[in-house]
């Protein structure tokens, strides 16, 4: 800990001081006497934002408060509305989190609901539990399971609804529970103030090319929204219709090494030739998986306002999404017919292509949210709120047909995989205590304290059907079942010692259940133990301002990251007995800390961020090599450390009037200390952390209404594996390193309509992230508003 803090923290706060001055000299507007007050995401006028920085803290003056703890002197970040409609050709509500320093979502294509998980400073993209998503504090994140496939149900909030977008890096705040360890984002929707309506459409289209594959996928977006506000009433409804042909995401493929002698089968033309991840040569057979997805999302909002400082808020959203996924296959025979299964020979070799090599599934799901919540903001001595959600799989089903191509397209039989009835319930009661609060800069304290408890439940129930288009479920494959809840108690205090010192200290004592969980297979239902534990993290933050331009920050805080419910009731049944299942996988458990340097110039402000953490008993999918036979499933990591720095940049007429550049460059370096379960992947990289993380924005307003916006993203090498064996990176599950650039044209014709034209992924980068990213795609926009 020692050398860190010395060489990197040193390092870091010389690279921010030059950077520091160059700013200076670029805006000599910064000379100032005055305390630093800049904009969270800088703007143009106060008006704009509604966030303001002080001490390192986001004070909320808008009418809608952020959900996240603003007192708190840690690193937040923030983009608004604004920023987002002239700068970001945002398809779905996680493109907001595309240029925030050390954020990555790993999304495939336009209306991805499966797969887009969020990586962070120390975690990648295969870790979706070590960070939270709110809507106006209502939780969005898929606790259910910890990967790829329990994505944030960023569907139920619509670019178009946005107010601002608040960051909050760490788990520095006792307000949240362990899974906060990477970061929290919330979503802040709007209320109207008066009658406003909107409409917005966006067409957009792609060319594809992979592989044998070469196609167009066209798609398109319609949302509009109402409402008003009438006395103490205020209400706001909306409707999003997504509609969209994705790119092929994975590939039928045999390794070479899976031939056998020929003895029959059908010569066949078409395969292409390749090598895996691991330099295996294989042979990739053609398309699967490419999802034609049609979103519908509604939501109302409803609000009454008890006293200009008690509000109570509805919110229920409503989001379906019926979606097909197709394949096709390279594979064509003497008459130019494609092929899809059976015995064929390539090259003199002979492989088997298996129906589900080529898969045709359909999914079916509805699901709804129901948030509550009663509330004071009065900013005096004492505020409080009371909240619950809910969120619940209404109808969640995947039917898939285990018939080969083409007669699959007509039914037969199949499997259906239903999970109604899974979801998740949250209830918080919370109070905010100013004693003797004056004026929040000089000597007060800021205390908050709360309750939490958070229920997640799995309901997975596989079985066969006559017809995978419209049969009904028939007998029983397999099931998996179980809950798990966390109820936390917490309490931090913000002090304000004086206009230049400010520090808080929290604390969260949280107790975990595991319970009703069980697995079946088609005639034994086997029940697992209820499990319960009990751990206490405490937290710390400091803020100095050094000069009226100059603050440092450093926190350090404690998480405890409980094993999932798919985590922890995994496995199968074998002879009556659960088999590759871990009933006592330990819980995660980090501890963070970040020294961060801040200059103030003005129009703008420049951060330098140090950060590092140790994690004990990191749960991850790997073979245990000290058991025979060796078993392949979630278990625990004994220790892996990262530390790194951030640096991020935002500034307001840089050189040139109009000119606005948001920038940040996070270097990491994460590495597996202890694993004794797989001594291979010691001293190897994290698995999908690389070491460098860049992005680049800048915008240019020529006039009041034409503006230009061009970005450019990059990531550099990374790792799928614990052992790093995956070293040919730029191909089907690959992770590779890449540079994305993105452009904006924008023009606002008046204060009603506005239109938009702008290229995703502007130099066609092909790239991976196990699945192929999207390529160059094009798209238009045009709005109008009341």
């Amino acid at each position: 800990m020692k050398n860190f803090i010395s060489c990197p923290t040193r390092l870091a706060l010389s690279i921010s001081i030059a950077l520091a001055n160059f700013a200076t000299i670029a805006h000599a507007q910064s000379n100032t006497s005055e305390p630093a007050t800049v904009t969270a995401s800088p703007d143009r006028s106060t008006v704009d934002s509604p966030q303001i920085k002080r001490l390192g803290t986001i004070e909320v003056t808008g009418s809608q408060p952020s959900s996240l703890p603003t007192q708190i002197p840690t690193t937040i970040e923030g983009i608004t509305a604004k920023e987002i409609a002239e700068k970001i050709n945002a398809f779905d509500a996680e493109d907001a989190l595309k240029y925030f320093p050390s954020l990555l979502v790993r999304k495939r294509y336009v209306g991805d609901y499966d797969h887009a998980v969020l990586a962070t400073r120390a975690s990648g993209t295969g870790n979706s539990a070590r960070s939270l998503v709110y809507a106006d504090g209502i939780l969005l994140s898929n606790l259910l399971g910890n990967g790829a496939n329990f994505t944030p149900r960023w569907g139920l909030v619509s670019p178009e609804e946005i107010e601002r977008v608040d960051v909050l890096y760490g788990p520095f705040s006792a307000a949240y529970s362990g899974n906060s360890v990477g970061a929290v984002v919330d979503y802040v929707t709007r209320m109207p103030n008066a009658f406003e309506a909107s409409v917005k459409a966006t067409y957009f289209s792609q060319n594809y090319k992979q592989y044998g594959g070469r196609n167009q996928f066209d798609g398109s977006s319609f949302s509009a929204s109402l409402g008003s506000r009438a006395g103490a009433w205020s209400w706001w409804f909306a409707v999003n219709r997504l509609d969209n042909a994705g790119h092929p995401i994975t590939f039928a493929n045999k390794l070479v090494t899976s031939a056998v002698p020929a003895t029959n089968g059908a010569a066949v033309t078409g395969s292409i030739a390749d090598k895996n991840p691991r330099n295996a040569d294989w042979l990739i057979l053609g398309d699967t998986n490419q999802t034609d997805t049609i979103q519908d999302q509604a939501k109302l909002k409803i609000a009454y306002d008890f006293s200009p400082t008690v509000r109570a808020s509805y919110v229920l959203g409503y989001w379906k999404n019926n979606a097909e996924r197709y394949s096709s296959s390279y594979l064509r025979d003497f008459s130019g017919r494609a092929v899809y299964s059976g015995n064929v020979l390539i090259g003199g070799r002979q492989f088997t292509v298996l129906p589900t090599d080529f898969p045709r599934s359909n999914a079916s799901l509805e699901h709804v949210i129901h948030g509550l919540s009663v509330k004071s903001n009065s900013r005096g001595v004492f505020d409080w709120e009371l909240a619950g959600s809910v969120y619940d799989y209404s109808k969640d089903k995947l039917a898939s047909a285990l018939l080969a191509y083409p007669e699959a397209n007509q039914g037969g039989i199949g499997r259906i995989t239903d999970q109604h009835g899974t979801g998740w319930n949250t209830v918080s009661a919370r109070g905010v205590w100013r004693p003797g609060t004056t004026d929040s800069r000089r000597g007060d304290h800021v205390v908050e304290f709360g309750y939490q408890r958070n229920e997640n439940r799995l309901r997975t129930l596989v079985s066969n059907t006559g017809d995978w288009i419209d049969g009904a479920a028939a007998s029983r494959i397999s099931a998996f079942n179980g809950n798990t809840a966390i109820q936390g108690l917490y309490v931090q205090d913000t002090w304000t010692m004086n206009e230049a010192l400010r520090a808080t200290l929290g604390v969260r004592w949280e107790n975990w259940r595991a319970s009703r969980g069980e697995i079946a297979n088609a005639t034994l239902t086997q029940r697992f133990t209820e499990r319960n534990e009990t751990d206490t993290s405490p937290k710390f933050a400091m803020a100095y301002q050094i000069a009226p331009a100059w603050s440092i920050k450093g926190a350090l805080g404690r998480a405890v990251r409980y094993p999932t419910v798919s985590e922890l009731y995994q496995g199968s049944i074998a002879t009556n007995v659960i088999v590759n299942n871990d009933p006592n996988l330990k819980a995660e458990k980090s501890w963070t800390s970040e020294l961060s340097m801040e200059r103030d110039f003005g129009r703008g402000n420049l951060r330098t961020t140090a950060f590092f953490e140790r994690t004990k008993d990191a749960l991850y999918s790997q073979t245990n090599v000290s058991v025979t036979p060796n078993v392949t499933n979630i278990q625990n990591v004994d220790a892996i450390r990262t530390r790194g720095i951030e640096i991020a940049l935002q500034a307001i007429d840089v050189g040139i009037k109009g000119l606005d550049v948001v920038s940040g460059v996070t270097w990491t370096h994460s590495r597996i200390t202890e694993n004794s379960k797989f001594p291979a992947s010691v001293g190897k990289w994290q698995p999908r952390v690389p070491n460098w993380r860049a992005n680049l924005l800048a915008t240019y307003r020529a006039n009041d209404h034409w503006s230009f916006t061009g970005g450019a993203r990059y990531s550099g090498r990374q790792y799928g594996a614990l052992d790093n064996g995956d070293t040919n990176d730029f191909t089907y599950t690959g992770f590779s390193r890449f540079v994305v650039a993105d452009v904006r044209l924008r023009y606002q014709h008046s204060k009603q309509l506005s239109g938009s034209l702008g290229i995703d992924n502007l130099n066609d980068e092909k790239y991976w992230a196990f699945h192929p990213y999207t390529q160059r795609m094009w798209v238009a926009e045009l709005k109008w508003t009341l």
